[in-house]
């Protein structure tokens, strides 16, 4: 068995970002954008009026009056220029006219025809200055893009955005005891459900994810399985990949040609995990055990499929938080055990089977258990992965 650590660099090395293509911006969200794009105007473009108001030029004091001689709203400018002792009436996002140097709020204004009389005093300029937000030129870096992005490159005049291929990831529920929802199961049968699970989960990570019909134990169905899932940039396979009479995916993943990086990995839940490389796919065999399934789809399906979209820094995150109550020395493997999150405490579920879906659905955090770690108090701060 190798850590946990050693196998999601074995993981990533099976990964190099996939090539780019251009996406219309309104379909970007959720994409990473696979190289830098430049602003191609000033944001403003002009200086702009950040108030209701009167432009004016210089530093009139209360009491003094000014001539009004027009008017400049959003989308509609004023194209003379403003001399000492007039005032133009602007709006909030209005162009500054020539020759205004300020713009005095409507509050501190009355207003008698087409004079005004100023009866209050703002040290703000109320301007946003030309490019006060970007100038043009201005670059916007790779990233996986959030709906502010969009709204930077709407701004920036960016129609087309040059975004990584989503992964195709192929999923493959094998064994006999499966069906799927909506099926009545026989008495030694059980429903499917981890390949669910799966496909959401690498969905919200921004790949296109393919649901394969259900492998039953045997060389013939595991084999029609994987010629289903050809063309995927990562093929995963669920359950079958122990070491029991009817675990038959390595076998047949090796006959086939598969190139292993590892078998097993000292950490629980998950224990029996294995990735390659088969043909131009990455590939994963996951636990066939809910729990297992998804937690090993947390610490390796989805770091590959941020890194084959350009993710320099895959890999989740640990945090910090202190211990709701005293654990015992963990075992030989990492163990990853689902809790609760309570402000800056974490508890971990008295129960831990990896069977229990129940449990997970309740948990916000997995718990780290280095392997080899001593017993711990109340208190202590330890590791988690929010989920």
């Amino acid at each position: 068995m190798i850590p946990v650590e050693e196998a999601q660099a074995r993981v990533l090395a099976l990964a190099a970002p996939l090539p780019a293509e251009p996406v219309p911006l309104a379909q970007a969200a959720g994409r990473w954008l696979a190289a830098p794009v430049a602003a191609r105007s000033d944001q403003p473009p002009f200086d702009a009026s950040a108030m209701d108001g009167y432009a004016v030029q210089g530093d009139p004091m209360p009491g003094d009056s000014l001539t009004v001689i027009g008017e400049s709203g959003a989308g509609h400018g004023f194209a003379g220029t403003l001399l000492p002792g007039q005032a133009l009436r602007i709006f909030t996002g209005a162009p500054v006219p020539a020759g205004a140097t300020r713009v005095v709020i409507q509050e501190d204004v009355t207003r008698d025809g087409d004079r005004i009389t100023i009866t209050g005093t703002d040290t703000n300029t109320n301007i946003r200055p030309r490019g006060a937000d970007f100038a043009a030129g201005a670059p916007l870096s790779p990233r996986r893009l959030r709906p502010a992005d969009l709204g930077l490159l709407a701004a920036m005049n960016i129609p087309l955005v040059p975004c990584t291929r989503r992964p195709v990831v192929a999923l493959l529920m094998t064994g006999d005891e499966l069906v799927m929802p909506g099926e009545v199961p026989r008495p030694d049968q059980i429903i499917a459900s981890n390949g669910f699970a799966l496909k959401a989960m690498a969905e919200s990570e921004g790949a296109e994810a393919r649901l394969l019909p259900i492998a039953r134990d045997s060389e013939a169905a595991l084999r029609q399985g994987f010629a289903l899932a050809e063309g995927a940039d990562v093929i995963v396979t669920i359950g079958g990949a122990s070491v029991g009479d009817h675990d038959l995916v390595g076998k047949v993943a090796r006959d086939l040609g598969m190139e292993a990086a590892f078998w097993k990995i000292a950490m629980r839940p998950g224990k029996p995990l294995m990735a390659g490389r088969l043909g131009a796919s990455a590939m994963l065999g996951l636990p066939g055990n809910p729990v297992s399934a998804i937690v090993t789809g947390h610490l390796f399906l989805l770091p590959l499929i941020r890194a084959l979209q350009g993710d320099p820094a895959p890999l989740p995150r640990a945090r910090r938080a202190r211990l709701a109550s005293d654990l015992p020395a963990n075992g030989p493997r990492t163990h990853y055990m689902r809790a609760r999150l309570d402000g800056d405490r974490i508890a971990p579920f008295d129960r831990q089977d990896s069977s229990l879906l129940t449990i997970l659905t309740e948990a916000d955090a997995l718990l780290i258990r280095p392997l080899g770690d001593g017993p711990r108090k109340a208190g202590d701060l330890t590791g988690y992965l929010p989920l």
